[in-house]
């Protein structure tokens, strides 16, 4: 089954773009790419999506509103390089 991976940062653009790059090879490098669907947008636009559960797995490169950051992996390691293994593994954990 495949589930819905929402990527977001504060415009949608930039940093959720690297984000997504970097998640997209990990999962290549695992074979699972086939099992998610990638979106991608700014957190405006998305938290009461998120609230509502519409994705199975949100990963985010800028603050979240408190009432969705237990949603929600903290993607920013995956600009720093700094702990990305651990984004990997949350989102692997997920799939």
């Amino acid at each position: 089954m495949t589930k819905s991976l929402m990527v977001v940062c504060g415009t949608g653009i930039a940093t959720s773009t690297i984000a997504t790059g970097k998640v997209k090879e990990y999962l290549a490098s695992v074979g699972k790419t086939d099992q998610v669907k990638f979106l991608q947008s700014k957190i405006a636009d998305e938290v009461s999506a998120i609230e509502n559960d519409d994705y199975d797995i949100i990963v985010s490169t800028t603050m979240v509103p408190s009432a969705i950051k237990d949603k929600v992996i903290n993607g920013v390691p995956l600009l720093t390089g700094m702990g990305a293994q651990k984004v990997f593994e949350a989102i692997e954990a997920k799939l």
